[in-house]
């Protein structure tokens, strides 16, 4: 154990940890370096967050920028970083966002989504998918269930929440046709036996599901959805904290399903790091929310609300790129996937890849991502898992990745796969 670590143990809280035991000094593009001098591949990005690699340049600069003028104001007063965000942000976001409301993190955005959705419907129902991801905080975790140990030791959670089942085709056996079929089945029985429609303000949903598994809804599904919420007058929260900012091959994951979300949430990758998140609406929306219902003392910070304007310039230049990188990739996994019987799937939505890992008869390999963890640290490379038993590999490279770079991480996780089975 290293002096760092000791000192992280007798002092940081045990509740909170990191991945691997090693002091990360610097970092810089799709590399980051220890404190001994080697260097990492960084396929974590810090959970799909650092979606311009480490350091941007642009980014960095405006940050620097920002930091020399103003770097706090608490909603005191006015300041040029805030809107300029908020319309680098709407410029990019699927039609129908107009306004932005911005928050520290990812689940501070998804609770004032929420509060937003039953203050201007007048009803109180939420309505979740089983397998999502919406953050920690009290009011948050009672919308997750990608993993029931974040709930544990937490009930009574918050009344009138319904959770729904998400299409997981491959975890239920089934074609993605019949799993959304079963899916929406069971979304018509729960307004028939447990909820009726005109009490439910929004269904809140990852249209790429993270945590849970890296499952993308189909175009089917999310339109199905969609039709229904128009029906009965309720609202589309999309959770985009993670699938976000040219994650999955649009801005939005919403845009590439070509559907609309009422509220959009966004988080993670937003400014490359900093902390920032934001609620995206429509005008017609936001402006039924009255004055004083929500606040906030660090969202919008002028620091951060700079770097996410210059990151959203900068991914400009990427955006466009992620498809062809990832059919790029996903050939290569198709291809390791012929030789690897460890490998039950391979799927997802531009540069947000899962490979679940599994045993005999495709039951979850729950030991299986621990070794290939520690096979890909050996070779000099991070990278994280997902799903409700740990099982799912995270592919998630910076969307500006070299071509040489996403090669030799896919190399690594093979070989690591490969090892593991001996």
């Amino acid at each position: 154990m290293s002096d760092l670590q000791k000192r992280f143990q007798d002092i940081i809280a045990p509740v909170i940890e990191f991945d691997y035991p090693v002091e990360i000094i610097d970092g810089k593009g799709s590399w980051v370096t220890g404190a001994d001098g080697r260097q990492y591949l960084d396929f974590t990005c810090g959970i799909a967050t650092s979606n311009m690699g480490h350091r941007p340049d642009a980014v960095v600069a405006a940050a620097q920028n920002q930091l020399n003028r103003l770097w706090h104001a608490g909603g005191s007063y006015l300041y040029d970083s805030i809107v300029d965000a908020a319309e680098k942000i709407v410029d990019v976001a699927p039609d129908g966002i107009e306004k932005v409301l911005f928050m520290n993190s990812g689940a501070e955005a998804v609770e004032a989504s929420v509060k937003l959705a039953r203050k201007v419907s007048g009803r109180q129902g939420i309505i979740t998918f089983r397998g999502g991801f919406h953050g920690r905080t009290m009011g948050s975790v009672t919308y997750t269930t990608s993993r029931a140990k974040y709930r544990q030791g937490y009930h009574p959670l918050l009344p009138s929440t319904f959770v729904t089942p998400f299409p997981h085709p491959y975890g239920w056996g089934m074609t993605q046709e019949d799993a959304n079929a079963y899916a929406l089945r069971e979304l018509e029985f729960k307004f028939k036996f447990e909820v009726t429609p005109g009490e439910i303000a929004a269904f809140l949903l990852e249209p790429m599901q993270g945590e849970g598994g890296y499952y993308p809804a189909s175009s089917e599904f999310i339109h199905a959805l969609r039709a229904i919420a128009d029906e009965h007058g309720i609202l589309l929260i999309a959770d985009e904290v993670q699938s976000g900012f040219g994650r999955t091959g649009d801005w939005f994951t919403s845009q590439v399903y070509d559907v609309r979300p009422d509220i959009l949430v966004m988080g993670k990758a937003i400014a490359n790091g900093l902390p920032l998140s934001a609620v995206g609406a429509s005008a017609e929306l936001f402006d039924k929310w009255p004055v004083g219902s929500h606040g906030t003392t660090f969202g919008g910070n002028p620091v951060s609300c700079a770097a996410c304007a210059a990151n959203v310039d900068a991914l400009r230049d990427f955006v466009p790129g992620v498809n062809r990188l990832s059919g790029y990739a996903f050939s290569r996994w198709a291809e390791i996937k012929e030789q690897r019987h460890t490998i039950g799937d391979v799927r997802g939505l531009g540069l947000m890849i899962g490979i679940e890992l599994v045993k005999e008869g495709n039951e979850p390999d729950t030991e299986a991502f621990a070794a290939i963890g520690r096979h890909a640290l050996d070779a000099g490379m991070f990278i994280l898992n997902c799903g409700p038993d740990g099982n799912v590999i995270r592919f998630i490279p910076p969307l500006n990745v070299s071509q040489d770079d996403l090669d030799r991480g896919i190399d690594i996780l093979a070989d690591a796969i490969e090892a593991y089975e001996g």
